[in-house]
């Protein structure tokens, strides 16, 4: 019997000739990431065992979800995130000013390569099998244990096959290829497994969309998400990625649990409602639902891509009255970008906020945290009761177009019917 693409690269990573499900391994790792939340922890962990880290080229810390520091706590946590990274001369530490959102930055700056295996002290780790990486989430007590060994075990997961075919309509993103699998088989329907993208479609596909699917499978309870490696995927890596590495292709007999098949020229924009992001339904079924706030970035839809999608729906109007809209880039790079492109002043002039790139409102840590009876239209990753603020606040999970509709509209709504 064949295997998967996640089980050839644990394989390795293990240095055994194959792998079944099921089967517990230690792996070798290529990158260790922990973030201003997640890495303090870690650090205490880490001091427990007395080691010195294992290779201070293999971890990455970015603090991004409460900076720049939003109060004295915080301050505190990125002081000492600042000061392990100094102390253990730390490649890989991104200062505010210098950083990102992680899962925006890490593949940006070329941390990310095919056939790698990842770690980090954050769920949507997962983001990084966009570019046929095995990347999953961990425990921070688990990051501190990495950072002196360099190893770490795992379980291997069982994979479901996604069959992707046809090509995306007009408005249709990859935030509603990810929303609509999981609106299918539901938030634990890939618990503990791999979700392995397959099939023509993936071809038509960009790497924002990819790196949004791959984002959310952690949504759908799975260990990872990935994806194989194509022209697209080589050519995002040319100019980042200057080591050595390994590509992994499934056999054609590799064991799937189940394959589901997806026509993308079927889909259309859909919103996952509140509190689960299973809870999918097309934006022209959801009906007339006032907002209050939109959001519109995150490490699953702040790259260029996203921001274009939005700006181009946000050319044909304003920020509704009613409506605070804040927008914000996955990193200074993508920032700086949408400067060249025009974007920032055309957010700005149609009444938008935009922020420095930080995790801030994605969960309800500050920069649009929401009052009790308060709904937001989010191209964030959860919606669970109280993410963005109040527990008696309600998030509406969305594309960049169908947030930036909304934002022009008042309500949840269509890009369609801002663009005739």
């Amino acid at each position: 019997m064949g295997m998967t693409i996640t089980e050839k690269i644990l394989a390795r990573g293990a240095g055994l000739s194959r792998v079944m499900p099921g089967q517990l391994i230690k792996c070798k790792l290529d990158l260790v990431l922990g973030n201003d939340i997640t890495a303090p922890p870690a650090i205490t962990e880490f001091n427990k065992i007395g080691s010195p880290v294992f290779d201070k080229d293999k971890i990455a810390l970015v603090p991004d979800h409460f900076t720049p520091n939003k109060d004295i706590k915080s301050a505190e946590m990125a002081k000492t995130m600042r000061e392990f990274a100094r102390q253990h001369q730390i490649s890989n530490y991104f200062e505010v000013g210098r950083m990102g959102i992680e899962h925006v930055l890490l593949p940006e700056a070329g941390l990310i390569a095919p056939g790698e295996i990842i770690i980090g002290a954050d769920s949507h780790t997962c983001t990084y099998g966009a570019l046929g990486a095995f990347a999953t989430g961990v425990g921070h007590t688990d990051m501190g244990a990495a950072m002196a060994s360099g190893e770490t075990w795992f379980k291997v997961p069982a994979s479901i096959k996604v069959n992707l075919t046809g090509a995306l309509p007009k408005w249709v993103s990859g935030k509603d290829v990810i929303l609509t699998l999981i609106g299918i088989i539901g938030v634990d329907g890939a618990r503990y497994q791999s979700l392995e993208f397959a099939g023509p479609g993936i071809a038509t596909l960009n790497m924002a969309d990819r790196f949004t699917i791959a984002n959310m499978a952690v949504e759908a309870g799975a260990k990872n998400g990935i994806f194989p490696v194509d022209e697209a995927a080589i050519a995002y890596l040319e100019s980042r990625v200057t080591r050595p590495y390994q590509t992994q292709v499934a056999d054609a007999d590799a064991e799937y649990i189940r394959t589901i098949d997806i026509d993308l020229s079927a889909l259309e924009p859909v919103v996952a409602l509140p509190h689960l992001p299973e809870n999918v339904k097309p934006v022209t079924q959801v009906g007339w639902i006032a907002i209050d706030q939109v959001v519109i970035g995150s490490c699953t839809n702040g790259r260029i891509e996203d921001l274009a999608q939005a700006a181009e729906v946000f050319r044909h109007g304003s920020v509704h009255p009613d409506v605070r809209a804040i927008i914000i880039p996955g990193s200074q790079e993508v920032y700086l970008e949408a400067m060249t492109r025009g974007y920032i002043e055309l957010f700005i002039k149609a009444g938008a906020v935009v922020s420095t790139p930080t995790c801030g409102p994605c969960l309800g840590g500050y920069m649009g945290v929401l009052a009790a009876g308060e709904r937001a239209v989010s191209t964030t990753n959860r919606n669970f009761r109280g993410r963005m603020g109040h527990v008696d606040s309600e998030v509406y999970l969305a594309s960049p177009a169908v947030a930036a509709a909304s934002a022009l509209l008042g309500r949840i709504a269509a890009p369609e019917e801002v663009i005739a």
